[in-house]
């Protein structure tokens, strides 16, 4: 059918212009070729040429931009061309005129090639021919004389331009019709029932595909474009992002956009174009577009899942601004969530694009230095240059793809298109009368825009959608006005975004009094949803969709907006929304054969006031906890409130109008008693139950009539009303926080004398950079889906499968019948079900598992699967564990009098103690939150061999696992992990929750088994950082020092042992952090309850024992009346002190990194600004803190302290080596390369790293505890040592060879190029049975200390980060930008630890967080503007390699200093 209509929009055209203009076509008709067959080449050039001359101008070489319209018809075309350029220029020659080639110095050969077909033409004309075909496809010619060939060759594609395309453009116009009525829901009726669009320049065609597929999925799966990955299918970490270009239907100007591909329906790119990170630049031909350049030279990417999205995200801004402000910078990141970086890299690499106020563009060529005059370089702070951009090209916009001519040729934008699927009707109608039938055929149709909340509805509730409509097609829903009587008119086919940019645009035409209104709405759509939702997603769907927490629908009820709607029956009405506007939960008086065809936002009067608020766990792209929007008109003379209109969402099951409070305002003079009468109507009527939906009612509570209070202190300062003084107060924080980023990263440089081939000690790159950003870099998103529990406890009776095995594509079902009888996982307790047998521990338990031939095919089988199962009462708690005496093992102790009295506790007598302090301290978990969820793919070979690629932090953990279950030898297992896309200790332990079912479910089959967790699945499933509760009593001397302490750890571990024990353990060797305490007694609980089991968190319960000694150590400088920052220097560990579990410290780096934080900081100073401060304002406060920490280097369990490699040599001297280590974004691969370059003496260049695999090297301890680059740096250079002792003597005999002529020559004389290394570090453990303490348990510590500043507004309790400085003790650092770049993403991942990261569990123990709509992790925004980190010099290590420290995750304790001074 397409086809046809392709022939119908053509050869009306070409049938016309024949007839028309006869004498302009001599030349092809003395050819005796059919003239419709140039035209149709000729119409692409001309249409090309001069639609998008602007466009042109800017535009290098695009080639395959006009295939299409070659392909079928250009063969044909091209003997026409070439018989008229030849005749051309032997008519040229005989009258003596030179031919003008593309280089003037280039003479014209005598005989031109022959033009050639699209697909081999680039390499097959010679310069002097090549730019009439490129010509053709896309090159501006901006006037005869520069075309390549001849003026005549040009002036023929003119004259063609002139006769042929005006009436075929024309003639395309009028097929753009609207479908018969009442035939508007017969697809067949439509302009064209095929799917087109372009991706990456190359034409799509789809005949027959699910219209409601994401975006994201088809390009993964159908295309193969695995750059776009999936974080979360919710729209809420930007991983997915990709731009968008489409032609406006009203303007027909093209705009590109950033959108998040997770959302958006296939179909709903019909007619655009789509922009993912291949298409900018790759490693592979060595060609990086400038974004990715840049991230990649600043760090900017670590385990680089998120890196792609940000790219997108980035180049869409530099689409549409190629010199953007740092304003616009940082708009376009929200929606974009990194866990790994900190935000400091990525900022600062796209700050580079931004033009400073002077006007010249952030980089400075001399420094190279993305943050441009705030270098460190620049006002002599810095000691070594991390990043250098003074080799970057510039940006250059006009080498970038073009708009697709055939989507503005065939002006899809106004076309109507439908599809037809087994499951879902897609229409698409162009005109408002098709939209209106067709609901009122189907009335009850969902209607969508932006897909943000049905696509998360489908995905995880799996509702069913029979017909979808997407009005975006509509022209007149793109309308917009200005009218200074009703007021701004904005339609609702337009995105949030065009709508915040017709709002800015009005604003500017307005008097500032009259535009209160839309000034609010601008500031409340900067916070609504991230930039690439706002991008797709309308104003009809906030409104239609009637949610209680709408950021805007406040604003819209409190300032009198109207929405105007419109049905076929009855036409157009409009309706105020107002207090009857939202008729019940999710519920509105909109008629469902209605839609929502524009609003009309109403201009303020003077001295009327609007202003509007709104709460989140996080600024960015969080839904709203509270919001509010108030409306006071005064009269002048009087200041008697006029009216007044309070509006608040998130206080109701609906938006809510406060009648009794407006009423009580009415009429009253503006001030104190009218504040007074206001808030105690609002605080009487807005009263929440306990246990509300959302929780929080006395916050929520206090939220409303803050709000309200601040609205009342703005009116009264802009009318300056001067009975009410504290209207000069500013409520307002985080006014100081500059847009920029200013952040100094100091280092030890290399000495001098150091070799150029030398790597260890250089800031190199990450060697996977390069590929994060061009999304090259593989991860293996790898069809099984399982089955869950919907409850925390209970029973399994019965499960039924057989409605999933009769869906088509569904091949199989596995549940506990399948697993080898007593087979469970767990490490060698052996105590995790693979699936549940009969008890169900937890919600989200694994019961079963549905293999199908696709993903989406097996989670929809896995929800037809029938449970029967009988609830029972969960163990949710720490306090339900001790009520029910669920625990997991017996106690842990650690006594440390015991070392004093051989093996013997002495009791402490705590009545001779005069200054005692107790308490309790609770600390919560935190979901890892990285970007790649679990995933695994089984692949099944003869003898029962297994080659298993997992996303795993210990491929031997697997191997261990499966061969366990399965009965197979370990022998026969191969598993093996290139790179993860974040771990934190997510995946040391819990990837054979995924990996032994895909397994028994691959040998069963025999057939290859994928499982890839969503975010939903993985969240509830996997486990967290564990819980704690301290009880503590602690005693302090006269003089401020600490004598005794006597403390209870009590953890939440969940339902199984996973690595609690080992948790627990650290915990208690680590409550004394930094300070000396002569005698501790500890014990260690772990509660058994009914969640997933907590797992390996970053610090591995180090934070949670460091956390509890800093709660402690305010708590009693608070009590007894000291300074914080004293008591703290009183009770530093001094060097070569030793811990009250019997580890040495030597050296104890401890105080140094404090003073010299101090002075970095500037800290009495700033801690005096802040007091400062704090007297001045009433409603914002300061805070600082200093926090210091220590970690303890090694494996708690001995055996585990080991390590080993293989490094290969091969005869061209390249080198290749192995380790047990997983690079997750840590750098260890590039810190190994580093090592081994070193221990080789050669460049890294020559090294290479695969990946981690179990036929390499066996029996690989986890990547975890921060020993990747200690232990398999050791083993490294084991090996190397054994290689450098053979090759001794040949250097000795041959000093001046070069590499490669040693390596062949030792290969010649039969010397071995290959070793196998192993390294271990000691250990001597803490019995934590008897609780007698142990020797050097571990090999050595790690030291820091953290400057915080904070402002707080102390009516809603939301803050800035204002400032951070660190101080951090790594060693001789291997790699100072990769220890930088994790102190800050360590850093950024406790801020939200401590600020807004919160597991939501029922009291029946069912999870209600389950992914970024619910849990929110720091963003771009929550990154301090003043971010410095300097790595500590003078502190080498001898126990380590070479001289360096590991960095450890322990820098996220230093949140406690935002706790701190939130405290404070």
């Amino acid at each position: 059918m397409e086809d046809t209509k392709r022939r119908r929009l053509w050869n009306p055209a070409v049938d016309e212009t024949m007839g028309k203009e006869q004498t302009s076509h001599e030349q092809i008709q003395s050819t005796q070729i059919d003239p419709r067959t140039t035209a149709f080449a000729l119409t692409a050039f001309a249409q090309h040429h001069l639609m998008q001359q602007q466009q042109l101008q800017q535009l290098s070489t695009q080639p395959n931009q006009l295939q299409f319209l070659f392909q079928p018809y250009l063969s044909m075309a091209l003997p026409l061309l070439n018989a008229h350029h030849n005749s051309q220029q032997t008519q040229k020659k005989k009258t003596g005129v030179r031919i003008k080639s593309v280089s003037p110095s280039e003479s014209t050969p005598s005989k031109s090639p022959p033009l050639s077909t699209p697909a081999s033409y680039s390499s097959s004309l010679t310069p002097s021919f090549n730019p009439i075909v490129k010509s053709a496809l896309g090159i501006h010619v901006p006037n005869e004389n520069c075309c390549a060939v001849c003026g005549a060759c040009f002036r023929m594609f003119f004259e063609l331009f002139s006769s042929l395309w005006m009436p075929l453009s024309s003639s395309s116009s009028k097929e753009l019709r609207s479908v018969s009525d009442n035939k508007v829901d017969d697809v067949s009726l439509y302009d064209t029932n095929v799917l087109l669009f372009y991706v990456n320049g190359n034409r799509v065609e789809e005949r027959m595909v699910d219209p409601m597929m994401t975006l994201a999925t088809y390009l993964r799966d159908h295309l193969r474009l695995t750059g776009t990955k999936i974080g979360c299918n919710e729209g809420g970490c930007g991983a997915c992002t990709v731009m968008i270009s489409e032609r406006d239907p009203l303007s027909g100007e093209i705009r590109h956009f950033s959108a998040n591909s997770c959302l958006m329906p296939i179909c709903g790119v019909f007619g655009k174009a789509v922009t993912t990170v291949e298409a900018l630049g790759n490693v592979k031909d060595g060609r990086l577009h400038a974004v990715q350049e840049r991230l990649a030279k600043t760090h900017g990417s670590q385990c680089g899942f998120c890196t792609p999205g940000f790219v997108m995200a980035m180049y869409s801004l530099l689409r549409n601004t190629p010199e953007p402000s740092v304003q616009q910078i940082n708009e376009a990141m929200q929606g974009n969530l990194c866990r790994c970086t900190g935000y400091r890299p990525i900022l600062e690499a796209f700050y580079s694009f931004a033009k400073a106020d002077t006007g010249d563009l952030k980089v400075i060529t001399e420094t190279g230095c993305g943050l441009g005059e705030k270098c460190c370089k620049v006002n002599g702070n810095g000691n070594g240059n991390l990043t250098d951009l003074s080799t970057c090209a510039p940006y250059d916009p006009t080498h970038e793809l073009i708009f697709p001519p055939e989507l503005t040729l065939k002006h899809t934008e106004l076309r109507n298109f439908a599809m037809a699927h087994d499951s879902t009707v897609w229409y698409q109608p162009a005109h408002l009368a098709d939209l209106l039938v067709l609901k009122r055929l189907h009335p009850h149709a969902r209607v969508i825009s932006g897909n943000s909340e049905l696509a998360v509805e489908r995905k995880f509730r799996f509702i069913d959608l029979p017909i979808v409509i997407n009005p975006r097609q509509v022209v007149e829903l793109h309308e917009f006005s200005l009218d200074i009587k009703r007021g701004v008119y904005l339609a609702t086919g337009l995105s949030l975004t065009q709508m915040d940019e017709r709002i800015g645009e009005y604003r500017q035409q307005l008097e500032e009094f009259q535009s209160q209104t839309l000034l609010e709405a601008h500031k409340m759509m900067h916070w609504f949803a991230g930039k690439h939702v706002r991008n797709v997603a309308s104003i009809a769907g906030n409104i239609a969709t009637a949610s209680p927490i709408s950021d805007l629908n406040p604003l819209w009820m409190a300032s009198g907006t109207t929405v105007v709607l419109e049905s076929e029956e009855r036409g157009e009405r409009e309706l105020i929304i107002d207090e009857k506007f939202f008729v019940g939960y999710r519920k509105t008086t909109i008629a469902s054969d209605e839609i929502v065809k524009a609003i009309w936002i109403p201009l303020t009067e003077k001295h009327e006031h609007v202003t509007a608020y709104k709460q989140a766990a996080r600024r960015e792209d969080d839904i709203a906890i509270v919001t509010g929007a108030f409306c006071t008109l005064l009269d002048a003379e009087t200041q008697s409130v006029k009216h007044m209109r309070i509006s608040y969402g998130g206080m109701a099951p609906t938006t809510i109008l406060a009648l009794r409070a407006m009423e009580k305002g009415k009429g009253r003079r503006f001030d104190w008693s009218l504040l007074e009468r206001v808030t105690c109507e609002l605080a009487s009527s807005l009263v929440l139950p306990a246990g509300v939906p959302g929780g929080m009612p006395r916050y929520r509570l206090a939220l409303a009539l803050s709000f309200f209070y601040k609205h009342f202190l703005e009116v009264a300062r802009r009318e300056n009303i001067t009975s009410i003084p504290e209207s000069i107060e500013s409520t307002k924080i985080g006014e100081s926080i500059p847009q920029d980023q200013y952040s100094t990263q100091s280092f030890t440089e290399i000495s001098s004398g150091q070799a150029e081939w030398d790597a260890v000690g250089r800031p190199i790159p990450h060697v996977s950079g390069q590929k994060h950003t061009t999304g090259e870099a593989i991860y293996y998103c790898l069809h099984g889906a399982f089955v869950t529990s919907k409850f925390a406890s209970g029973i399994l009776e019965s499960i039924d499968a057989s409605k999933a095995l009769s869906m088509p594509g569904v091949v199989a079902f596995f549940d506990a019948s399948d697993v080898r009888p007593g087979a469970k996982i767990g490490h060698g307790v052996g105590d995790t079900d693979v699936f549940v047998e009969r008890e169900i521990r937890y919600n989200g338990q694994p019961l079963g598992l549905i293999v199908a031939t696709d993903h989406e095919t097996a989670r929809r089988g896995a929800n037809a699967v029938v449970v029967n199962a009988t609830q029972k009462k969960a163990i949710v708690t720490i306090e339900d564990a001790l009520d029910a005496k669920s625990f997991i093992c017996p106690d842990m102790h650690i006594h440390s009098t015991m070392a004093e009295n051989n093996g013997e506790q002495v009791v402490s007598d705590w009545n001779k103690y005069d200054r005692v302090v107790e308490g309790t301290i609770r600390m919560g978990g935190q979901e890892h939150f990285y970007l790649e969820c679990h995933q695994c793919v089984v692949i099944p070979h003869e003898d029962d061999e297994l080659e298993i690629v997992a996303s795993t932090q210990c491929v031997a953990d697997v191997q261990t696992e499966v061969g366990k279950c399965l009965g197979i030898p370990r022998n026969k297992i191969r598993v093996s992990v290139r790179r993860i896309g974040g771990g934190f200790g997510g995946k040391e332990s819990t990837a054979p929750l995924c990996a032994v079912p895909a397994a028994i479910a691959a040998i069963k089959l025999r057939r290859p088994v994928r499982i890839t967790l969503e975010r939903f699945d993985d969240m509830a499933i996997s486990g967290n950082r564990h819980p704690f509760r301290f009880d503590y009593k602690v005693a302090v001397d006269d003089n401020g020092k600490l004598v005794d302490m006597n403390i209870a750890c009590l953890q939440n571990a969940g339902h199984t042992f996973d690595l609690s024990i080992g948790v627990i353990h650290r915990c208690m060797v680590h409550l004394d952090n930094v300070y000396h305490f002569p005698r501790v007694d500890v014990i260690g609980k772990l509660c058994k309850t009914n969640l997933a089991s907590n797992t390996a968190y970053r610090g591995f319960g180090g934070p949670q024992g460091m956390f509890a000694t800093e709660s402690i150590m305010t708590h009693v400088a608070e009590q007894l009346g000291m300074d914080i920052d004293e008591f703290r220097e009183k009770n530093m560990y001094e060097s070569s002190a030793k811990t009250f579990w019997g580890n040495s410290l030597d050296p104890c780096n401890a105080r140094r990194c404090w003073d010299e934080c101090i002075e970095k900081s500037d800290y009495y100073n700033r801690k005096q600004e802040a007091a400062k401060f704090n007297k001045l304002n009433k409603y914002r406060k300061r805070g600082v803190a200093l926090t210091p920490t220590k970690f303890s280097i090694g494996f708690g369990l001995k055996h585990l302290n080991q390590a080993s490699a293989l490094v290969l040599i091969y005869t061209d001297g390249s080198v290749l080596v192995s380790h047990g280590g997983m690079e997750m974004g840590q750098g260890l691969h590039t810190k190994i390369i580093q090592i081994t370059s070193r221990c080789l003496g050669i460049d890294a260049t020559k090294i290479h790293i695969q990946d981690a695999a179990t036929d390499k090297v066996p029996n690989a301890s986890p990547t975890a505890a921060s020993m990747g680059s200690d232990l398999n740096g050791l083993a490294v250079q084991n090996a190397c040592d054994q290689l450098n002792e053979r090759l001794a003597e040949l250097k000795n005999e041959m000093p001046e060879a070069t590499w490669e002529k040693l390596v062949e020559t030792a290969y010649l004389r039969m010397i071995s190029l290959s070793a196998s290394g192993f390294a271990t570090t000691p250990c001597d453990p803490v019995d934590f049975g008897t609780g007698a303490p142990g020797g050097e348990m571990f090999s050595y510590a790690v030291y820091g200390t953290a400057f915080c500043e904070v402002e707080i507004d102390c009516l809603t309790g939301d803050h800035h980060l204002l400032r951070t400085e660190i101080v951090m003790d790594v060693g001789d650092s291997l790699n100072p930008a990769i220890d930088i770049g994790q102190i800050e993403g360590a850093f950024i991942q406790g801020y939200g630890l401590f600020t807004m990261e919160e597991i939501k569990v029922r009291p029946d123990g069912v999870r209600l967080s389950r992914g970024p709509g619910a849990y929110k992790i720091p963003s771009a925004d929550d990154a301090p503007r003043h971010f410095s980190v300097h790595l500590l010099k003078g502190s080498s290590n001898k126990n380590s390699i070479f001289s360096s420290k590991v960095i450890i995750f322990f820098e996220l304790l230093v949140e406690c200093g935002i706790k701190g001074t939130l405290e404070q």
